[in-house]
């Protein structure tokens, strides 16, 4: 069967019948180019993150395996680069021509999940992991924060604005900016803005950190000069407590020098 029928069927296939957390289709211009969503599952440190990613499938498929990448940022693979699996084109001796893109994509949700380690995949900790499935939203549509100055259409890691995402998956990214909306998201920083109810329900957690009195949230540059700003507020509140009490200190080092004095002289 020729790729484009056999991809054709297994399209029909997932989209009737989707496995938990995933979603898929071909791109339109190119039945060969596949994008697909996986839905960080419950108990997992990507619970709540929506991951995008491509497969490219080559002409001889299903008798070899496509490249696999997922773009977001999970902290689990490195964004945008091939990764190593027994279902990717890395093994092509090892791909059964049986497996359809539901097992691929089912495959890759586990080995996701696991703490195996392979080329295109990083060590992160169960928070750093966590951090980044409260972004994926943001950066899936805002391609990280450069939608207001895309540097190259279509270039992901150049920071394409989130276009690609658009594209492809337009109801989603309506979602995603509503959602960004709603929970008051900065699309430049994907922090949640100043005055932003700490009980949105955004689902940003830990990523919007503890609040520092006195500091607005604001991009890297202004919140380093906020808190060089508060160091100094809280130095100088220091310095003019001491100036206030002057006397008191005063007063009190010449009493417990003259109880030195009478101590030792009695000795």
């Amino acid at each position: 069967m020729a790729p484009s029928l056999q991809l054709a069927r297994e399209y029909k296939t997932i989209t009737e019948n989707p496995p938990p957390y995933i979603i898929a289709h071909p791109s339109e211009s190119n039945i060969l180019e596949w994008h697909y969503i996986l839905t960080g599952p419950e108990d997992t440190p990507y619970h709540g993150g929506q991951y995008w990613g491509t497969l490219t499938f080559p002409p001889n498929y299903p008798f070899a395996p496509p490249a696999i990448r997922m773009h977001t940022p999970s902290g689990r693979f490195q964004p945008s680069s091939r990764l190593c699996l027994s279902i990717s084109d890395f093994h092509p001796k090892s791909f059964n021509p049986a497996w359809e893109v539901s097992t691929i994509l089912i495959g890759l949700l586990s080995f996701m999940t696991s703490n195996e380690m392979t080329t295109g995949s990083v060590a992160g900790s169960p928070s750093e992991r966590k951090f980044y499935a409260s972004r994926s939203r943001w950066w899936n549509s805002t391609g990280g924060g450069s939608h207001s100055n895309p540097k190259q259409k279509g270039n992901l890691k150049a920071g394409d604005g989130g276009a690609k995402f658009r594209s492809q998956w337009p109801e989603l990214d309506k979602e995603n900016w509503e959602w960004i909306r709603k929970n008051n998201i900065d699309p430049d920083t994907g922090y949640r803005s100043a005055g932003a109810a700490s009980s949105s329900g955004s689902g940003c957690g830990s990523s919007c950190g503890p609040a520092i009195p006195g500091i607005a949230a604001a991009g890297s540059g202004g919140q380093t000069q906020a808190v060089v700003d508060r160091v100094v507020q809280q130095r100088d509140a220091g310095q003019g407590l001491l100036s206030k009490n002057k006397f008191y200190i005063a007063g009190a080092m010449v009493l417990v020098y003259l109880l030195l004095v009478r101590l030792y002289g009695d000795i």
